[in-house]
């Protein structure tokens, strides 16, 4: 019995791609999520998003701020290469839906503040990140954000709550349709 087990459980573990990318130990550092997208039905979302950061500036933010607002959360790294090619996807639909006041926030889960102001400079971002190397603002949206599949990208809907997901790397049309549906709410 247990050796059925013990081949039951590693065939369930073989086949998922999050599993094998960290026993693979090719050193790059981080899980990539697999870029599924989930939209979740305004019957099914959960309560608002209740967190608070600061941005790299020193400036204390809040998602009770947000009320009202479609919010684009973005989490991220420097060292992270799916980041680094999403980076222009995000400032150009950030460069398109400001004015509407879509708000985007990075997330940065690893890096110190030079770091991080390197990275926004050397790919031209302009909308603001958190800092977040304690894991505060990750956790508080783990039932969304496994903590290793990064980058990953939030939308969340006018009332503060995640209207969808990707795990992975953004598709910059994929993403520009999910906040415009968002904002249709």
């Amino acid at each position: 019995m247990g050796a059925a087990s013990i081949t039951v459980l590693a065939g369930c573990g073989s086949n998922d791609a999050l599993a094998q990318q960290a026993k693979s130990g090719d050193n790059k550092n981080y899980i990539a999520g697999d870029g599924s997208v989930t939209e979740y039905a305004p019957s099914q979302r959960t309560p608002p998003v209740v967190l608070t950061g600061k941005l790299y500036d020193g400036t204390a933010i809040s998602s009770a701020d947000w009320a009202g607002q479609v919010v684009v959360l973005n989490f991220w790294y420097a060292a992270c290469a799916p980041c680094r090619l999403e980076a222009p996807r995000l400032e150009a639909l950030w460069e398109q839906f400001q004015r509407d006041g879509v708000r985007f926030y990075g997330v940065n889960i690893r890096d110190e503040e030079q770091t991080a102001t390197a990275f926004e400079r050397t790919f031209g971002i302009t909308y603001p990140s958190m800092e977040d190397k304690n894991g505060g603002i990750l956790l508080a949206m783990a039932q969304y954000v496994p903590p290793q599949a990064v980058p990953s990208t939030l939308v969340l809907d006018k009332q503060g709550r995640v209207a969808s997901r990707i795990l992975g790397l953004a598709d910059q049309g994929i993403l520009k349709t999910l906040i415009l549906s968002a904002q249709a709410e």
